[in-house]
Order: structure tokens, then C-alpha cells, then sequence
């Protein structure tokens, strides 16, 4: 085994270091077929996708045309496409002449299917179309909402939601490149998860519109699958980090940004010393709005942020090293259905604390290890067991009732478990073999259980027990932090009468005071939480991690110091990742849940719809 991956992982990264995709492409894999796509790939698969779009804020549409080059299976005579809330003004084949199309009825939380027919010698076709009131994946903001004198557009794509702003095979097993030219307001700037040809052109005036307009253009020419296509635009400005990396944000936010991600260039050279080449030309961040739902998201070339990740002292940047080692695993070796959603998120969490160890040093990780750990079996408590599930059974879900902490967390156990067997250097070269193998594919967990099986050891592992079986195995490995057996420490003398303001607490990072705060005793009362507020200042915390466990443990207690802040915070921020835990901490309270939904109506117009249906299912259970 072990001089079988010497020998071999030099080769491929020799034939995959020059950031163009490998030879074993996505074209030469069968298509896995996806329950979460109504759209035919086996037969017909779109290749290359071109966008000719104008965003229109008024109405809060997209509209224009997507051209989509095809390849055609033998005697294969109908294209398939996903489409959600899309209205199709007409369709065209390769000669420029209408084809027949139908949209087929609508199937729940999976959009309607449409259907074209192809004519002989059609190897594109070309889609006219604008988004309609319920494209799930565009968030318009007002000026207020975004901050700024202009109105704020993103998109989020993930996991079904492209299909929602352009008609396509939208399933993370089909692969396309792209174009785009999207047609935009001055003074705005447009952004895509692409390489920019250039700047923007001023719009000819030929349709009576007074308003001044610009034409951006873009170019992928690696392919990702299409929840991967991301569009912003508004009020946005650039603060050069290196000769690859920006950072982009609105302009009261840009420089508190580029000073908080300042050691991006050197994040990015650490991830290839670890990973192998960065294959995506620019690394970018951009800094969203608030309304934005994740902490971050993954789209090639520019990683989309929330801005909670502005701490001012750099302390939460772990959030970047997760979206930066996306692009290997993720971006470059992608889950070909959400069933095997762990193949992102498992691999990438490992990535990302290998990146913060190289970076910050192992005693940062370890403190994050251990508070991951102690999360996961938290939750894992309250799950159904086939949320357990490495490999989860979606049949008749929604690919976002899979969305928790198994596969990011006990995905990223496994590797560590792997790396325990095998010894860092040799599961590294292991890694890389699997990303540089797997280039620009789409896999699943058996090509995962496949490759392994033919490296490792027979026996070495259960991999059926680790992908199949439920909650965690028995050989799942544990970590320990002796900076939070300091924590712990602390909350002994506070449960044996010390003051607040007397515990030692000089030099805690974000990690520590986490810790301290969810290991407070269950039954801490009001006042104790109220001292302890006044010796530290965890309402006022400019730390969002910090604040809003603060929060949920205020609510818990019934502690009255919060609800202002608590409020505020509802409103102002659209992460799901503070939303959920607080809404659920309010509903529990007496009284709570009537609260929570008159919060809700308030915050609701900021909150990306990901965001607001989570938290609408929340208010709804049990009530």
C-alpha cells in the first residue's frame, strides 16, 4: 500500500499541476441519477451554459436568455431541464427557429420539468426566460437592507435553488462551464463565481430606458455543477490582498474586511502546501449583506461571507479555511447526489483544520475539535437515526432535511480516524491521490468505498460501519484541549462561590469563551448570568460566536439583560447557523413562542428564504 501511493501520487500531480481539468473528466462517468432533479442527463447532458441577463431591481427579476450546448445520446430527441418559478418566453434551436416545449406539472419542493424537443443537428439550444416572484435562490435587498444608497442582489444556489434563476440539469452530478454577460444599473458592480473578461462596457441605449447601464462579462472554463453559479451585485468595493486575492465588500465594510482577511494569500499557499495546486486562477471573498444565511459559500473563484465573521481579531477566520478548502473538496471533487452531501462537507472540515493547525497552530484546533465534537453528539440525541447516517437515505426528502452536523462533523471524524491508521504523511499522499485522481468529477460514497478498499489494509477499518451504520462508531476518535480544561477549571471555582470578576481569564480566545459559557450549569439563574455580564460583556460582544451562544444561554435562564440585543440581533442577521438555535431557545420559554413569530414578522423581509422557511418550520413544530 504504501509504495503503491509513493509511486503513484507524484504522477498525477504532475499531470493535474497545471490548473487545467484532468483527463479522467466528468464526460467519461456515467450520470448517477439524482431524485432531486426532474432533468434527463443519461440522454441529453447540457455541457456549457451561456447567460445573457439583466437584473432588474424595480421588479426584482432576471430576464433574458440562456443558451445551452448539449451533448446528445444516440437517437436521443428530448432535452430535460429543472426549472422553479421560471416563466419561458419561447425556445430556440441551434438555426434560430422556435422547438416545441412544455413545462410538465409542478412536483413538490422540485420545480416543474422542461421539456424540449430536439431536431436533428441541434447541439444547443436557447432558453428565453425571466425569474419569477418565487425564485427561492435571488435575494433583492433594499438600499436599507443592504446598507448602502443602492438596492443588493445574491444568489444562493445550493442545494436545488439554481433552477429557480436558470433553467437547467440541476444536479451536483452533471458539470458544466459557463458564460455570462449580465446587464446591471450604474453604479453598481457585478460579481460572479467566474474569471471577469475584463471590466464592464457601457449598455448602447436602444430600448427607451433613461436609466445608465453597464455590461459585465465572466468566463468558467472549469466545470462545476451549476449550484455552483453564483451572481451579486450592488454597492461594492475591491482592497487588493495579493496578486490573486481580493477581498470585496460595501465600502463602510471593505477595510475593516481586507484587515480581518489579511492573511488570505498566505491561507491559500498554506491549502496547496497541504492539498495539492489551487486549480481556480483568483481566489476572491466577498462580504455579504446580513440577510446572507451561511457563514459562507463555496462558489469558485469567490467565496460568498457573512459579515458576522468580522470579529476584529481575525479569531473567527476558520470560516475562510473551510470555504477555501472547498475548492478541492467540494469544487474540484464534487458529491454526485446529496445523499453523499458528507463527501463535501466531511473532507472539507478536516481540510480546514489542517489549514488552521498549519496556520495558527494545533491548540486552536483542538479547542474547535473537541467543541465540534461535544455539538455533534448533542444533536445527534435529539436526531432520527437515519440522520445519523454518513451516506443518508434522502428517498421522498428535500436534500436540505440532510443539512446538520453529521456530515460536516462525523465526516471529518472518519479522516482523522484514517489519518490515526495510516500516519499523516502517507494518509496525505492518500488525500491527494483522491483529489488529483478525481479531478473536475462528480463521485459518490461506494467510489469513495472502492478507492479505500484497494489501499488500505483488509480489516484496517469498517468502512460499511463508518458510511451506513448509525450515530458514531466505536472507533471514532476523541480529542482533548487542556485550554479548556482550564475553562473547566474556572467553572469549578465559579460553582464553588468565586466572583466573576475574580476568575482567571486573561488571554482566552474565542474558543474559550464558548466553552465557558455553554458549560454553565443548566439551572444558572438570572442573577449569575447578570454578574457574569457585567464582569465580561457578553451582550455587548462584538464577536458574533460569542454573542449569540450568550444569548441562547440568556433565553434558556429567562435573563431580561438580552432582549434588546437579542431583538437587534434577530433583525439585523440572517446566518441560520444563530437563527435556529435562537428561535428554538424561544419557543421553549413560556410565552416564548408568541415572541419568537412577532420577531420573525419583523426580521422576515432580511431573511434569505433558506433562512426564513427553517425558521417558519421551527415556530410551526409542536405549536
Amino acid at each position: 500500500m504504501k509504495a503503491l501511493i509513493s509511486v503513484v501520487t507524484p504522477l498525477l500531480l504532475l499531470a493535474c499541476g497545471s490548473g487545467a481539468p484532468s483527463s479522467t473528466s466528468s464526460e467519461s462517468r456515467a450520470i448517477v441519477k439524482d431524485e432531486h432533479s426532474l432533468s434527463n442527463p443519461a440522454e441529453v447532458r447540457v455541457e456549457h451554459i451561456k447567460l445573457d441577463l439583466e437584473i432588474l431591481f424595480a421588479e426584482q427579476r432576471l430576464k433574458g436568455r440562456a443558451i445551452l450546448k448539449l451533448s446528445r445520446g444516440a437517437g436521443s430527441h428530448t432535452l430535460v431541464l429543472d426549472t422553479q418559478a421560471l416563466e419561458i418566453l419561447g425556445v430556440e434551436g441551434a438555426d434560430g427557429r422556435p422547438r416545441e416545449w412544455s413545462l410538465e406539472p409542478a412536483v413538490d419542493r422540485l420545480g416543474r420539468a422542461l421539456r424540449i424537443t430536439l431536431r436533428d443537428g441541434d447541439d444547443e439550444v436557447g432558453v428565453r426566460y425571466r425569474t419569477g416572484e418565487g425564485a427561492e435562490a435571488l435575494q433583492f435587498l433594499s438600499p436599507a437592507m443592504a446598507g448602502g444608497e443602492h438596492p443588493y442582489l445574491f444568489t444562493q444556489g445550493e442545494s436545488i435553488l439554481t433552477r429557480s434563476w436558470i433553467p437547467c440539469q440541476d444536479t451536483p452530478g452533471v458539470r458544466v462551464t459557463y458564460d455570462a454577460n449580465i446587464i446591471a444599473p450604474r453604479p453598481l458592480t457585478v460579481l460572479m463565481s467566474a474569471d471577469r473578461r475584463g471590466g464592464s462596457r457601457e449598455l448602447v441605449q436602444d430600448d427607451g430606458i433613461d436609466e445608465e447601464r453597464l455590461v459585465w462579462s465572466f468566463e468558467m472554463t472549469r466545470p462545476i455543477p451549476c449550484y455552483l453559479i453564483a451572481l451579486a451585485c450592488g454597492e461594492i468595493e475591491e482592497r487588493p490582498i495579493s496578486e490573486r486575492c481580493s477581498v470585496y465588500a460595501a465600502p463602510s465594510l471593505v477595510d475593516a474586511a481586507a484587515e480581518e482577511f489579511a492573511d488570505l494569500e498566505e491561507m491559500v499557499s498554506t491549502a496547496e502546501g497541504i492539498l495539492g495546486p489551487y486549480r481556480w486562477g483568483r481566489y476572491d471573498l466577498l462580504v455579504l449583506p446580513p440577510a446572507f444565511p451561511y457563514g459562507g459559500m463555496e462558489n469558485p473563484t469567490l467565496t460568498f461571507l457573512t459579515p458576522t465573521v468580522i470579529a476584529g481579531d481575525r479569531s473567527l477566520v476558520s470560516v475562510v479555511a473551510h470555504e477555501l478548502a472547498h475548492s478541492w473538496s467540494g469544487n474540484l471533487v464534487t458529491n454526485a447526489t446529496w445523499s453523499d452531501f458528507w463527501l463535501n462537507e466531511g473532507f472539507t472540515v478536516y481540510c480546514e483544520r489542517r489549514i488552521m493547525e498549519a496556520l495558527y497552530g494545533l491548540e486552536r484546533v483542538r479547542m474547535d475539535e473537541v467543541l465540534a465534537g461535544e455539538g455533534l453528539e448533542r444533536e445527534m440525541q435529539e436526531m432520527q437515526a437515519w440522520q445519523t447516517v454518513l451516506h443518508t437515505n434522502l428517498t421522498g426528502k428535500h436534500p436540505d432535511e440532510g443539512f446538520s452536523g453529521v456530515p460536516y462533523n462525523k465526516g471529518a471524524l472518519f479522516l482523522h480516524r484514517l489519518e490515526a491508521l495510516l500516519g499523516r504523511r502517507e494518509f496525505d499522499l492518500l488525500l491527494r491521490e483522491w483529489f488529483d485522481g478525481h479531478a473536475f468529477q462528480s463521485v459518490t460514497t461506494s467510489d469513495l468505498e472502492s478507492f479505500l478498499a484497494e489501499r488500505l489494509p483488509p480489516g484496517a477499518i469498517d468502512l460499511t460501519d463508518w458510511f451506513e451504520g448509525v450515530g458514531l462508531p466505536q472507533d471514532a476518535p476523541h480529542f482533548e484541549s487542556p485550554a479548556l480544561e482550564q475553562v473547566d477549571e474556572e467553572l469549578e471555582r465559579l460553582a464553588e462561590g468565586a466572583a466573576p470578576k475574580e476568575l482567571e481569564t486573561a488571554g482566552w480566545v474565542t474558543a474559550q469563551w464558548l466553552a465557558f459559557i455553554r458549560h454553565l450549569p443548566a439551572d444558572t439563574d438570572a442573577e449569575t448570568l447578570a454578574l457574569l455580564d457585567q464582569a465580561f460583556g457578553f451582550t455587548q460582544s462584538g464577536n458574533a460566536e460569542i454573542l449569540a451562544a450568550w444569548l441562547e444561554r440568556g433565553i434558556a435562564s429567562g435573563y431580561a439583560g438580552i432582549d434588546a440585543r437579542l431583538e437587534s440581533f434577530l433583525i439585523e442577521v440572517g446566518r441560520f447557523k444563530y437563527l435556529g438555535p435562537l428561535y428554538r431557545a424561544l419557543v421553549q420559554r413560556p410565552g416564548g413562542r408568541e415572541r419568537a413569530r412577532e420577531i420573525f414578522e419583523r426580521a422576515r423581509p432580511g431573511y434569505h428564504p433558506v433562512s426564513a422557511g427553517r425558521v417558519e418550520a421551527i415556530l410551526n413544530e409542536n405549536g
